[in-house]
């Protein structure tokens, strides 16, 4: 899922100064999973956004709404009705989300609440740890199902490097080395002859070095579908 983190409420109020009616849209997708961009989290911030201590003068008008997805046009132009006289929206989307509306509502502003941070998993209540990062050519099959680029620190394609730790990566004790733990997950499947292949010299350009990606659904036995 897309993980995102809600930004510091001293930034979000100096975003919607000067503003009047501001209309605060959760996201019921991906980040209220994680617990920063759902309908609660809507409401919640709406309340801190009314509490006078953070302005010199009245605070702004604020109402709430939410939608299942804020990254689908069709979806925002066919559902989403904004209230008469708002004079801004604050997203607490993604930021592919917070485009779209702001795609969907223009010329109206709409303003992140979010920091989309990265694409993870929860292994725990309340925790999400980074696993992909969205490079459009996926090598897990060679690397047991951990991807190198996203939980390498270095995003190295052969590993593991001369700062290994024992298991730990050499930026921080705390951090494991993905490398380590890829050859450990081949080793158990007795994979391991998955790493002494010859590989294509990787193409960056599925991962967005050649501009902004679109996919086109394609189905089964198709093109990639990306341009």
């Amino acid at each position: 899922m897309i993980v995102g983190n809600i930004k510091p409420i001293e930034e979000i109020v100096a975003s919607i100064s000067g503003y009047e009616k501001i209309l605060v849209v959760g996201c019921g997708s991906c980040v209220s999973v994680c617990l920063s961009g759902g309908d609660r989290e809507a409401q919640m911030l709406s309340q801190e956004l009314k509490r006078k201590v953070h302005y010199e003068k009245a605070p702004p008008s604020v109402c709430v709404d939410n939608t299942l997805r804020q990254c689908e046009l069709d979806l925002i132009k066919a559902y989403h009705e904004v209230p008469a006289g708002t004079d801004a929206v604050l997203s607490l989307a993604c930021g592919a989300g917070v485009q779209t509306m702001a795609e969907a509502l223009d010329p109206l502003p709409v303003i992140p609440a979010l920091n989309t941070t990265f694409l993870g998993a929860s292994f725990e209540p309340g925790v999400w740890r980074e696993m992909c990062v969205g490079c459009g050519n996926c090598l897990l099959t060679y690397t047991g199902g951990i991807c190198p680029i996203a939980r390498c620190s270095k995003s190295l394609l052969h590993g593991p490097c001369g700062g290994t730790n024992g298991r730990n990566c050499e930026v921080s004790p705390d951090i494991p080395c993905a490398w380590i733990q890829i050859i450990e997950r081949l080793s158990r499947q007795n994979k391991l002859h998955l790493l002494s292949g010859i590989h294509e010299p990787r193409d960056w350009r599925p991962g967005g070095a050649a501009g902004p990606r679109i996919r086109m659904r394609t189905g089964i036995g198709g093109s990639s579908g990306f341009s």
